[in-house]
């Protein structure tokens, strides 16, 4: 028997097409960025949520990095610029004292910037600074301070400050900068890291994503691992292992429907081996008296009358015949799940199935007593089986005998005047074509009291044979479910 392939093998088509030893990471960024399944489908929308929660962090971390150093810088070259300011009113034309190497020591420029735009610089400065209008904006007004970025001598980009100072009567600006080079540099390694932990959270969600989504969508495979199997093999073999949630109830539905289909065989396979056996007996029999007449023809063996008397048992042979198949084929209706089903008065069924068999039972008696009960069912199903009760009731009954029908409480009792029912016989006499000794030589194939059963069960009720307490005879006890509301008894007709 050959075994069904693995869905994990043909989990999908992007798979499918993949090549030999393939490494795992390049199947993944595959499956990420190709592949239709759900698996997938699920990997790529956790990267891509989790990478666009990761860029929009790492951009406004950046951000907020870049603000916090400026402020914290500017901060710093102001808190300088008004103790640089101190020392240079004690000496303007000597700007306090300090020369090239300090301001260098300092990593600082300097320029006193006069409010007629006189500039005051150290000598021999290495770079030199270029002052702007808001430079010259604070040497007038003497208000606040300014704060900006610009390019100096040696093409170095630098931040700047000026506080206002006066001297004697005159207004003044202290121009302080200093490089971003090591800003700079804090900033790419910022944005290096930022964008590094990004890819590093993508990649880890893509993991996640995919890891969880093999557990999501496992019982999913198992799912079409076991729909693959009973397709290609018919082995009708449950999924076993259930989920939580939505999938544990398709798993579970699908045992369910597994199971149905796994007794529907059984059954099925049954009938075919038990009508198999049932047609062979009249067909062998049919077949034997047919070779008969055929030699007959031919030879003249038979004595005076015999070809009649053949002929007779050929024709009770067909009507057996045709007897079981008419059972058989009712018996695979009844196989099926019973439709139509509405409120009615099993009192009326059970009226209806007695004069059917008052018609067939010429000479016996009919003791009738019903009550009405309504109960949930397909009316003509119903009618058939307690039509078959009654007809197995007729079948045994002597001549002049009576048959007891009554239905009170809820409740159908069907007895006889007949043999009765032996105990060994009991535990079998629903079963399928199972006749006892005492129906050998009576008419019927053994499938009416087997088709009661199955019909009573759909229903959901029971059938209890037994025997009268008193007496001689047989008797079956029918019991159905009431319908949930049931009409006043005198309302019906």
């Amino acid at each position: 028997m050959t075994t069904a392939p693995s869905r994990s093998d043909v989990a999908d088509p992007a798979d499918e097409a993949a090549p030999a030893g393939e490494p795992l990471i390049r199947r993944w960024i595959r499956q990420l960025v190709i592949s239709p399944s759900l698996l997938g489908r699920f990997s790529r929308l956790t990267t891509l949520l989790v990478a666009a929660t990761a860029i929009v962090l790492s951009v406004s971390g950046y951000f907020v990095a870049q603000y916090s150093l400026e402020r914290e810088l500017d901060t710093e070259l102001i808190g300088v610029a008004n103790k640089t300011a101190d020392s240079i009113s004690s000496d303007v034309r000597g700007m306090g004292g300090l020369n090239s190497t300090a301001l260098s020591a300092a990593n600082v420029l300097l320029v006193l910037l006069r409010s007629d735009k006189l500039e005051y610089r150290v000598p021999n400065e290495q770079v030199s600074l270029q002052v702007s209008s808001q430079d010259l904006a604070i040497a007038r007004t003497q208000l606040g301070y300014s704060a900006r970025t610009a390019v100096a001598s040696d093409g170095n980009k630098y931040r700047i400050v000026a506080v206002p100072l006066q001297i004697d009567a005159t207004n003044y600006a202290v121009v302080l900068a200093r490089s971003l080079t090591p800003m700079l540099a804090t900033q790419h390694l910022l944005r290096v890291l930022f964008l590094s932990a990004s890819l590093a959270f993508a990649a880890l969600a893509f993991l996640i994503g995919y890891l969880s989504g093999r557990r999501v969508v496992q019982p999913l495979r198992d799912l079409s691992d076991a729909v693959t199997r009973v397709t290609e093999t018919g082995d009708l073999v449950p999924v076993g292992a259930h989920a939580g949630g939505e999938v544990g109830d398709l798993s579970h539905s699908f045992d369910s429907m597994i199971g149905s289909l796994r007794a529907s065989r059984e059954s099925q396979r049954r009938l075919i081996a038990d009508a198999g056996h049932e047609l062979r007996t009249p067909l062998t029999s049919m077949r034997t008296n047919i070779e008969l007449l055929v030699a007959d023809e031919n030879t003249g063996m038979l004595p005076p009358g015999a070809r009649t008397e053949i002929l007779g048992d050929v024709a009770a042979q067909l009507g057996e015949f045709t007897s079981l198949v008419g059972d058989l084929v009712q018996l695979s209706r009844d196989d099926a799940p019973i439709r139509n089903t509405e409120p009615l008065d099993f009192a009326l069924v059970v009226s209806n199935a007695v004069a059917r068999a008052q018609r067939r039972g010429h000479g016996l008696i009919f003791d009738v007593a019903l009550e009405p009960y309504y109960v949930v069912g397909a009316a003509s199903d119903l009618e058939r089986a307690v039509t078959n009760l009654l007809d197995n009731s007729v079948k045994f009954s002597p001549g002049g005998g009576t048959i007891h029908v009554e239905l009170a409480g809820g409740v159908l009792r069907v007895s006889d005047e007949g043999p009765g029912i032996s105990e060994e016989d009991l535990p079998n006499i629903f079963d399928r074509f199972y006749r006892s000794d005492k129906a050998r030589n009576t008419p019927g194939t053994g499938l009416g009291l087997s088709m009661v059963d199955h019909t009573i069960k759909s229903h959901g009720g029971t059938v209890v044979a037994g025997n009268v307490p008193e007496g001689h005879g047989a008797i079956f006890t029918v019991t159905l479910p009431p319908a949930p509301l049931q009409p006043h008894s005198g309302d019906t007709a």
